[in-house]
């Protein structure tokens, strides 16, 4: 596929600090402080996992963005304090709190924030619309992109499809032996998730597997819903280019950023 004819792509993994990638993906010897910008060289995005648990500063953000390249997106997991509540409709201040952390001095390495609510949250109609109705569309004059990862079996229906499309909200694409797949598009872009990796394998994935994601990747690039995977709704999104963000996390995750790069590899970005 011609890269004018689809979206932006960013791979990468969670995070960039995990002991086990010292001399498996980070050369032995290679000062903690150079990490992010070794990562950074090699994959084109990653998620910001500190995020989830507590406010950063503004001054390390635009550190982290001055450590890596043009193009190099980093996804931010949206604060526990804010998803991990009885009433999501109630947590209007922490979200505001969280979007005024500082998180915008990233610039133009700013990816999609990732909003991940509980495995034992169920599906409620009214208190996910209202949730969604929460996320701001900008902030410091910076247009953001809200990405919603819904882990219970209940998410998996045609109205929480509707409400997200509606809202312009992407749903969180997971392959994983634990979390439901819901591939409908329901936003200007993909955040996709891929959490089989397995030790055995050098680069996590067979080769035919990584074909697959590679295919499926530019298939999200190029604007379509890929085949083969698990959709909700009977209505199909338009087609259309749209970015993607894809990591490769959990799973044997010592071999995740051998994944990602693979992928790199395979779909150009």
């Amino acid at each position: 596929m011609n890269a004018t004819a689809r979206g932006s792509i960013c791979i990468g993994v969670g995070g960039w600090d995990y002991d086990p990638w010292r001399g498996a993906f980070y050369p032995s010897g290679l000062p903690r402080a150079k990490q992010l910008e070794y990562a950074g060289a090699r994959l084109t995005g990653t998620e910001i996992n500190a995020t989830f648990y507590k406010l950063q500063r503004p001054d390390l953000f635009e550190r982290w963005a001055g450590m890596v390249p043009d193009g190099f997106r980093f996804a931010i997991k949206g604060s526990r304090f804010c998803t991990n509540r009885k009433q999501l409709g109630e947590a209007g201040e922490a979200i505001g709190k969280f979007c005024a952390q500082g998180f915008t001095a990233l610039g133009d390495r700013l990816g999609p924030i990732n909003w991940q609510l509980a495995p034992t949250k169920r599906f409620d109609p009214e208190e996910v619309r209202a949730f969604l109705a929460l996320l701001p569309a900008a902030q410091d004059g910076m247009k953001l992109r809200h990405a919603l990862e819904v882990r219970h079996e209940s998410f998996r229906c045609r109205e929480f499809v509707a409400a997200a499309r509606a809202a312009g909200v992407a749903v969180v694409f997971a392959d994983s032996d634990a979390y439901p797949q819901i591939a409908d598009l329901t936003a200007d872009f993909v955040y996709a998730r891929l959490q089989r990796t397995r030790e055995e394998e050098p680069l996590g994935y067979a080769e035919p597997e990584l074909d697959r994601w590679a295919g499926a990747i530019g298939g999200w690039g190029g604007g379509g819903g890929p085949p083969g995977l698990d959709y909700v709704s009977a209505a199909a999104a338009p087609a259309r280019p749209r970015d993607v963000f894809a990591f490769v996390i959990s799973g044997a995750k010592v071999r995740n950023p051998a994944a990602a790069q693979a992928l790199i590899a395979r779909v150009g970005t």
